[in-house]
């Protein structure tokens, strides 16, 4: 399918994702674009919910939602944000939090994992994985009832991936696992960074240089970078596989599912016809964000009441 016109309107304003060459960005030019979000009013609104706190889950700062004002105990949903492993925040991601909150009515618990490149592989990863297990360690902390379900989009997707093979090898039981277009292989050598390799937001001169940032010196066959690598998928969480059309990553996105599948695990994969990567966090552009969030959240109401 062509791109929609709602994309199509959207890359005429943002025609990639850096919108530099990325070679000219220094430390000075990444912490400028960090602190600035010309894209703020169509990240969608900021629901007033009864319960935002700022907390830290062992040391990594986190934000927790929740839509009940009640006392009880909840199942917690794990959000990682995007932005390359070297942007993105929880401030950033706040509508998306309380969205989050509100649609599904679980606890949310938005990660501020360390950035690249001040912070290298697998400091993310790291991050990630040292608030899941900290959900798990102290339930009441977070009003936890045991059902505990991971998220994230692009790199976020590629941390909730992580965290999910993690759990499974600790021996701790995720109910669901949602990826939003995941970063699940850095080999970049998919027809689809052939297809839309420029001119579709994410362009592959970027991705390369987000994994530079990222993880330079680290061997991309390390499953924590590369989750496709993984030996075996068998005994993963449930998985929810969302994907855009004309996306870089939509072709690694979607072998994971699919070798998630072939390995046993239960799993839906939904490509969103005529998206470019990063629509799901922007419904104020684009309608099928907010069909893919309530995809995504009748995914993880129905894995979190199991």
């Amino acid at each position: 399918m062509s791109l929609h016109p709602q994309a199509r309107a959207y890359l005429e304003l943002y025609p990639s994702d850096l919108g530099l060459d990325p070679a000219s960005l220094g430390q000075a030019e990444i912490e400028r674009m960090r602190a600035a979000d010309g894209l703020a009013d169509r990240r969608g609104p900021l629901t007033r919910l009864p319960f935002v706190r700022d907390a830290l889950a062992d040391d990594v700062p986190i934000r927790v939602y929740r839509a009940d004002p009640g006392d009880h105990t909840l199942p917690v949903i794990v959000y990682f944000h995007g932005g390359g492993w070297v942007f993105g925040s929880v401030r950033r991601n706040d509508a998306l939090g309380r969205d989050l909150a509100v649609r599904t009515g679980a606890v949310v618990v938005s990660v501020d994992y360390r950035l690249a490149p001040e912070h290298a592989f697998p400091a993310a990863a790291d991050d990630a994985w040292t608030v899941v297990r900290d959900i798990f360690a102290r339930p009441a902390f977070y009003q936890s009832n045991g059902r505990v379900a991971v998220i994230g989009d692009s790199a976020g997707g590629n941390l909730a991936a992580v965290a999910a093979w993690q759990a499974r090898d600790a021996g701790l039981t995720l109910a669901h696992q949602v990826l939003v277009y995941p970063i699940t292989d850095v080999a970049m050598d998919t027809a689809s960074y052939r297809d839309h390799a420029k001119g579709y937001g994410l362009d592959a001169e970027e991705m390369a240089w987000f994994v530079e940032r990222y993880a330079a010196a680290a061997d991309p066959l390390d499953p924590r970078l590369s989750p496709l690598r993984l030996q075996s998928c068998a005994g993963l969480a449930p998985a929810t596989v969302v994907t855009a059309e004309h996306d870089v990553l939509r072709d690694e996105s979607e072998a994971y599912g699919a070798r998630m599948a072939a390995e046993g695990v239960s799993v839906e994969v939904h490509r969103y016809p005529g998206m470019v990567h990063g629509f799901f966090g922007l419904p104020g552009w684009f309608d099928q964000a907010e069909e893919a969030r309530a995809f995504v959240a009748d995914r993880l109401r129905a894995a979190l009441a199991s």
